[in-house]
């Protein structure tokens, strides 16, 4: 009788101790991209952020910097002046946030890399894609189904010439093609969708007979295919095409034959466990590895893709 009495307080001071830890438990958090709100893409790693901060009841404040690097360094500064419990934040450019990630760390404060990886800069860990391995995928999918070849040629269309994501992709994509003599061009692309599309069709007009192949370097431009094929004349399937896929774009683009085949960054996913991690450091407990992402979808993975980003 006595131990089953014992049982029962500590039942009861148990189901007591949740919901006080809970709240003496909330944190704030700063979530920083460089990307833009009006890139589809962020959509969904934003709503991931969201998520994670409705079902934690933890404090998620984000911002967007639409790749203005200076903006960027300043909001992580911010964060550390608050006095932020932790930080999740891409690389804009190699090495661009070493010197206030160093700041934040001399504050006690953890920072996440999610999205864009840099080796250069002190995170505690970071969660996303593999980009070399992302670009050298690519490529190989172009050679390996015969999209490419020695001699050919291959645009490389991105929104932000220079920014992590696309060197390093580039870096990639340069280890399959340069042993085979396959050329490339990079192009800027901007991250206004207007402009994006105008830019690429008038590339497309003035190099359509020289262009091999496209691997969109972001998910604006990737997304951005059916619409500057349909405004230049080029019919579905008549230049193979590779890039991202995060956007309801570019899975609609696969399904229809726009684009050969388009990879999954798991958005939502890669903002809800940099978070996790986030938190998880400001515990104490060192985020000591990272969370490698992605998937290279054809057509038949295309509608799993497309239903999770309508919510189906």
């Amino acid at each position: 009788m006595l131990k089953r009495v014992t049982g029962l307080l500590v039942g009861a001071a148990i189901a007591l101790a949740v919901p006080l830890s809970s709240q003496a438990a909330a944190k704030t958090f700063y979530w920083i991209s460089h990307g833009g709100p009006a890139d589809p893409v962020w959509t969904y790693f934003l709503q991931g952020a969201n998520q994670w901060a409705e079902d934690t009841g933890n404090t998620v404040n984000t911002s967007f910097h639409s790749g203005d690097v200076p903006s960027q360094q300043e909001a992580v500064r911010s964060a550390i002046a608050t006095g932020a419990d932790a930080i999740v934040t891409t690389s804009p450019d190699p090495g661009s946030m070493n010197d206030v990630v160093n700041e934040a760390k001399a504050a006690g404060i953890p920072v996440i890399n999610i999205n864009t990886p840099d080796p250069s800069v002190d995170f505690d860990a970071y969660v996303g894609m593999d980009l070399v391995q992302t670009g050298k995928q690519w490529a190989q999918y172009l050679v390996d189904n015969g999209h490419v070849k020695e001699g050919d040629f291959v645009w490389m269309p991105v929104e932000i010439p220079g920014a992590t994501y696309g060197v390093q992709e580039e870096e990639g994509i340069k280890t399959v093609f340069e042993p085979l003599g396959i050329t490339w061009e990079v192009t800027e692309a901007t991250l206004d969708q207007a402009e994006v599309i105008t830019r690429m069709s008038d590339y497309v007009t003035a190099n359509r007979d020289k262009i091999s192949a496209i691997i969109g370097l972001g998910d604006l431009v990737t997304g951005s295919i059916k619409r500057v094929f349909d405004q230049t004349g080029v019919k579905p399937g008549e230049i193979p095409v590779v890039g991202w896929g995060n956007s309801l774009d570019t899975t609609q683009e696969v399904l229809t034959g726009y684009v050969n085949a388009a990879m999954w960054q798991d958005p939502h996913a890669t903002s809800y466990i940099g978070l996790s991690l986030a938190n998880m450091a400001s515990s104490g407990i060192p985020a000591g590895f990272d969370v490698l992402v992605g998937n290279l979808y054809e057509k038949d993975g295309a509608q799993g893709v497309d239903d999770i980003l309508s919510g189906n």
